[in-house]
């Protein structure tokens, strides 16, 4: 195997992008097999390249040895626990990521009010392209999306003749929730979550520091996935329904077949570079090992400052002056 990805450059490992996007596990024993990971039940064992998947989804009923997290871990495969059928998620283990760059960056735009806004009207920006939106406040906005996405529901419905009334979402338990259109929906946009997130934490930015949702550990997850909702979780989750197919594992196979052929990992990495660097500067991925010093400067880390700047002596005390 190459080296892991924390010691190589960024030609050796595959490009987050060029990856499978996500792969769910669930009732089964994960192993590792030289450079693959293994996944094995009952049915059969599957061996799957662990550099050439970009997220693992680890489901319910699951157990995972230590040589296959080492594995994920050197390949830079970002590694999700998740509730049953996926729609939670838990803990998550490392990514591609060295640097810190870019989350200071981002934690630059979303401390600050004018730039915060900023990349809230770029995102919104993105579900209207062509029409000018400059005039709009947050709240018009906002308004706009809501009568966009009514209207798709509609028109899907009317495109499949498959019956639809609302939006019907249980937090906690979201694939138990409404009718079958709406089970569909709540799993197709939990494998959506899971692979913005993959994209989030690979390239280096927070999953918490939303700037349009906010107070959540996940919010810029969910700000860049409603980015792509109405293109692949709506009309798929329509599309299922009207064959019949209504169960988490369809939707989530439709998305992640939908994700390949539409290039969603490349679009992700491309937007989030856009919305976080709009001027096209390039952030350097790089695990700098630094020590933060007085202003916005650095200085070097891994080296004992004490050669070469003076340190304050504290004398021994006495033995009159260390008496009680």
């Amino acid at each position: 195997m190459t080296e892991p990805w924390w010691r190589t450059g960024p030609q050796d490992v595959h490009r987050l992008e060029d990856r499978i996007s996500s792969l769910y596990a669930e009732r089964c024993h994960i192993d590792r097999d030289d450079n693959a990971i293994v996944l094995v039940n009952k049915a059969r064992t599957v061996h799957v390249p662990a550099a050439w998947l970009a997220v693992l989804l680890i489901g319910p009923g699951s157990r995972v040895t230590h040589p296959a997290i080492t594995l994920l871990a050197d390949s830079g495969t970002a590694v999700c626990w998740v509730g049953e059928q996926g729609v939670r998620l838990y803990a998550t283990g490392t990514s591609t990521a060295r640097g810190s760059q870019l989350q200071l960056r981002q934690a630059w735009l979303v401390t600050r009010p004018k730039e915060r806004v900023g990349v809230a009207r770029r995102m919104y920006d993105m579900r209207f392209p062509g029409e000018d939106t400059t005039g709009l406040t947050l709240q018009q906005l906002r308004g706009r999306e809501g009568t966009r996405i009514r209207r798709l529901y509609a028109q899907h419905a009317e495109r499949t003749g498959v019956p639809w009334t609302k939006r019907d979402y249980k937090p906690g338990d979201a694939f138990a929730a409404g009718d079958d259109v709406n089970r569909l929906l709540s799993a197709a946009n939990s494998a959506l979550y899971g692979i913005s997130h993959a994209a989030i934490t690979g390239l280096g930015a927070s999953p918490a520091l939303g700037f349009v949702h906010t107070g959540n550990a996940l919010s810029f997850v969910l700000d860049i996935a409603d980015l792509y909702k109405a293109e692949f979780t709506i009309p798929l989750a329509f599309d299922l329904a009207a064959q019949g197919l209504t169960s988490e594992r369809d939707a989530r196979t439709a998305l992640r077949d939908a994700a390949v052929q539409g290039k969603l990992l490349p679009r992700i990495v491309a937007d989030i570079k856009q919305l976080l660097v709009p001027d096209g500067s390039d952030l350097l991925d790089e695990d700098l090992g630094a020590l933060w010093d007085d202003g916005d400067t650095v200085v070097s880390g891994g080296r004992n400052w004490s050669a070469t700047h003076h340190l304050d002596i504290i004398p021994e005390p006495t033995s009159a002056e260390a008496a009680p």
